[in-house]
Parts: structure tokens; C-alpha cells; sequence
């Protein structure tokens, strides 16, 4: 069975096809293609024209490529830009009326949960107790579990283009003052979920995403090149020396930086903030950087041979504890 998925993300729209084999999605072709909502943002977070007419052509392109690999239809998925937008329904009715595809958007919690499942295949169950943070461009999530699933996920509005937006939009250098703000408000937010996680004590803790997997990379790990085997970490402390770098540079210099891409220079030095900050208040001195995230981890559902999840209406999973919700509104401010 051939499978794949399409993650559209603010930056870009990616396309992973796998082949599923021994209960684990086989690598068979990846492709993007960049987007740059985030430039078609306007102040009420509305999509404009140009954004929905890009995601129309960028997710209609990957169909078109999954159908020519000789994969199922994909799982079509949108993250937090879309999701958080006002006239969303409207992008999504736009998706279908022109493709022909499906374009969901998951509850910030069921991708935690989604990333979670995928961390725990990936560093198995010699891992112990897993933790899992993943930032992308609107939300921070938060996972742990000593299962295949995790006992409690949460999603925070802590995105590292939501901040830049929020709290550092000039692109110059960063002033103190604005720095100081901005973990003060992240501080404020993750204060009752650090408070879990530094109970939980989770044995192995892992990050996900491409602003985790670069920042690993501006702090010595090894490059992509290598392959997803080769062994990943990011230190707390070389994270702050992180921050301060990015800190001391306007964001068209952080581009030539080892492991920060153009695309999403301008983010960085928020996406570094909330990384160290999170590890700090958790008191988590190193995290392990995991290949695998979201993606993997719908893929795994399908495997799994969850059919209903597939092609049904999505929802928050039934198994999460209520306390989850407690703690998620106890973090907004």
C-alpha cells in the first residue's frame, strides 16, 4: 500500500509519500513547494486572494504528484495560519471547489498528539517516559506519555512567526526591551504546563520540527546530509548562546548562519526564545532532535488501519485527559 500526505504550512507545502511495510511508512518521494503565506497575512490574520490562490495550485501540484507515484489519495492537512484564520471555511470550501481535495485542519492538540505517536515509534520504548516539544509557525506543542499514546497534549499559541509578528516585526535588531517582553509572555503561558512536565520528570525528551531540527544544526549537529540516523541533540546552554547570536544580528544576516534557511530567518530568533525558554522553565538540559513528527505520525494512523480517522470528520481525540483542557486555559493570559 502506497500512502501519502500534504502538510501545508505557512512557509511551504509538503508532500510525503511512503510505502507501508512492516507496520512503518517507508521513505518512497518528499517535495515541497514554497508558499509564503505569512507575507499574505493581513493584521486580522484574514488569507488574502493571492494566499488562497497559492495554496489552491501548491496542494492541487501535490495530488498531481502523489497520483503519478501511484499513491492513495492523500491526507491533506493545514496548520495554524490556516486554522486560525478568520475566513478559513472559506479557504477550505475554496480548496475543494477548485481540487477536488480535502483540506483539514486538526485541533492543535490532535497534532500533539499526532507528533507524540510518531516520536514514540521513532526513539521506542527504550526511551522510557517521553516528552515531546514541537514549535512551528502558530503554536507550541506539548506532549508526554509513558504509552503509545500520550497522557496529556496541548497546543499554545506560541508559534515562532506569531511572536515575530506579535513581538519583534521589524526585522532589525532585536530591541532588550522587546526581548524581555516576549519571554515574560512565554514565561506566562507554559507556566502551568512546565509545572506538569517537570512533575512528570519524563526520561527522554525529544523536538520536533524545522525550527528545532535548524537551531540543532546552529549549534553544532550534524547537517541533514548526513541522513535522519545520525544522532541529534540540542543543549540547553548552547541554546542560549543561540538566542544571544540571533539577538545580535537583523534577520537578513541570520540567513548565512549554519542551519537557519532564508524562509524563515526572520523567525528564528522567537522560535530560539521559546525553545530555551521551555527547557528552562521544564528543566530539561538537552532534548533529543527526532526526524519524525506530524506527518510521520498521520501516516502511522493510516498504517495502523484506521481507515474511519482517514476519511472522517477529525476531532479531539476521546482519550485525553480532562485536565489537558484545564491546563490550556489556565495558560492563556
Amino acid at each position: 500500500m502506497r500512502i501519502s500526505v500534504v502538510d501545508v504550512g505557512s512557509n511551504t507545502v509538503r508532500l510525503a509519500i511512503a510505502d507501508a511495510r512492516d507496520g512503518a511508512p517507508l521513505p518512497v518521494h518528499t517535495a515541497k513547494r514554497r508558499l509564503r503565506l505569512a507575507e499574505e497575512v493581513g493584521g486580522d490574520r484574514r488569507l488574502g486572494p493571492r494566499a488562497v490562490e497559492r495554496i489552491v495550485e501548491s496542494v492541487a501540484d501535490a495530488y498531481g504528484v502523489a497520483e503519478r507515484w501511484g499513491s492513495e489519495q492523500p491526507f491533506a492537512f493545514a496548520t495554524a495560519i490556516v486554522r486560525d484564520a478568520p475566513n478559513r471555511d472559506e479557504v477550505l470550501r475554496t480548496v475543494r471547489e477548485e481540487t477536488g481535495a480535502r483540506l483539514r485542519v486538526l485541533p492543535g492538540e490532535v497534532e500533539a498528539e499526532l507528533t507524540f505517536l510518531a516520536a514514540r515509534r521513532w526513539m521506542g520504548w527504550r526511551a522510557g517516559p517521553l516528552g515531546v516539544l514541537d514549535i512551528g509557525g502558530g503554536t507550541l506543542e506539548v506532549a508526554f506519555g509513558r504509552g503509545r499514546l500520550p497522557d496529556f497534549a496541548i497546543s499554545l499559541p506560541l508559534g515562532a512567526r506569531r511572536l515575530t509578528r506579535e513581538f519583534l516585526p521589524t526585522g532589525d535588531l532585536a530591541p532588550e526591551a522587546a526581548l524581555k517582553e516576549l519571554r515574560r509572555h512565554v514565561r506566562h503561558q507554559l507556566r502551568d504546563v512546565a509545572a506538569r512536565v517537570r512533575w512528570e520528570g519524563p526520561v527522554t525528551m525529544t523536538a520536533t520540527s524545522r525550527t528545532f531540527t535548524q537551531l540543532a544544526r546552529l549549534c553544532g549537529a550534524p547537517a541533514g546530509r548526513h541522513g535522519p540516523f545520525v544522532g541529534r541533540t540540542l543543549t540547553r546552554k548552547a541554546l542560549r548562546a543561540a538566542v544571544a547570536e540571533l539577538a545580535a544580528l537583523p534577520a537578513a544576516r541570520r540567513a548565512e548562519l549554519p542551519g537557519i534557511s532564508a524562509p524563515r530567518a526572520t523567525q528564528s530568533l522567537a522560535g530560539a526564545l521559546v525553545g530555551h525558554t521551555a527547557m528552562k522553565l521544564m528543566n530539561i538540559r538537552e532534548v533529543t532532535i527526532c526526524p519524525w513528527a506530524i506527518r510521520e505520525g498521520i501516516l502511522l494512523r493510516r498504517i495502523e488501519g484506521d481507515a474511519d480517522w482517514w476519511t472522517g470528520e477529525l476531532a479531539a481525540a476521546p482519550h485525553r485527559p480532562a485536565e489537558v483542557a484545564k491546563l490550556r486555559l489556565a495558560a492563556q493570559p
